[in-house]
């Protein structure tokens, strides 16, 4: 990942992404209602910094990157976070209402042991929601001249990693990890024509970090120049599937 690119941004972009998804899941979830909730992989707290206008439970949240959880801190001031492995969730059974993650299976290496602990560490009855999580295997790339970004940054990711693809197993995921699956389905709003000119300029400063060795600098420039002519006659479209699940433990 490209140090020089804005996580906190990126982060509070995607979380821009789920915001009305979330808002649902949490009814579902009836997290009003909760006393004490736990997310999986915060990051910089993008997702956390809203939910005491959903719920007064406690509020707990756990990251492997400690400068992440500095950062979070700051923007999540009222939660108790923890520097911990998902594979491992350092909580006793049945603690929580709710666990949740945002956007954090795909780079995980065993993502039904995460959900495992997640399950083990939410009381019985209570809700494991997977906020979003991407299937690039399937994703839409026009006008044609731009359909080979969807394989370059697939490449990429798996090189890091990733698995780009994690999306369309979230279902068969959950099953594995006795997790009873309540709700499923695909966000429908991260499209590219949608993006404002500094969202698609950070989407570009992603691309551009998974590129960086796999294409020379001049194509990557070719490639952004022509997807910016392209938004500019209106012909430029870009969908990749993200996929949410809701389970009872």
């Amino acid at each position: 990942m490209n140090p020089e690119i804005n996580w906190h941004v990126r982060f509070t972009q995607q979380a821009g992404w789920t915001a009305s998804l979330r808002k649902h899941l949490y009814a579902k979830a009836n997290l009003s209602q909760a006393s004490a909730i736990l997310e999986v992989g915060c990051g910089t707290g993008a997702v956390l910094a809203d939910l005491p206008t959903f719920t007064s439970a406690h509020i707990h949240a756990l990251d492997l990157d400690h400068s992440r959880l500095q950062e979070a801190c700051q923007h999540a001031p009222f939660a108790q976070f923890v520097n911990g492995n998902a594979l491992a969730l350092p909580y006793p059974p049945h603690i929580f209402d709710v666990t949740f993650c945002h956007f954090l299976l795909l780079w995980v290496r065993d993502p039904v042991q995460v959900l495992s602990e997640m399950s083990r560490v939410t009381r019985t009855g209570g809700s494991v929601l997977v906020m979003a999580e991407p299937d690039y295997s399937h994703r839409i790339d026009q006008p044609q001249g731009l359909a080979r970004l969807g394989g370059l940054q697939t490449q990429a990711l798996q090189e890091q990693g990733a698995d780009p693809a994690i999306g369309l197993k979230l279902p068969a995921l959950l099953d594995q990890a006795d997790i009873k699956l309540m709700e499923t389905g695909i966000l429908k709003n991260l499209k590219a024509e949608a993006l404002s000119p500094a969202d698609w300029e950070l989407e570009w400063s992603v691309l551009e970090s998974d590129l960086a060795g796999r294409l020379p600098a001049s194509e990557i420039a070719s490639l952004k120049e022509f997807d910016i002519q392209s938004r500019k006659q209106g012909e430029r479209s870009l969908f990749v599937p993200t996929h949410f699940a809701w389970g009872r433990v």
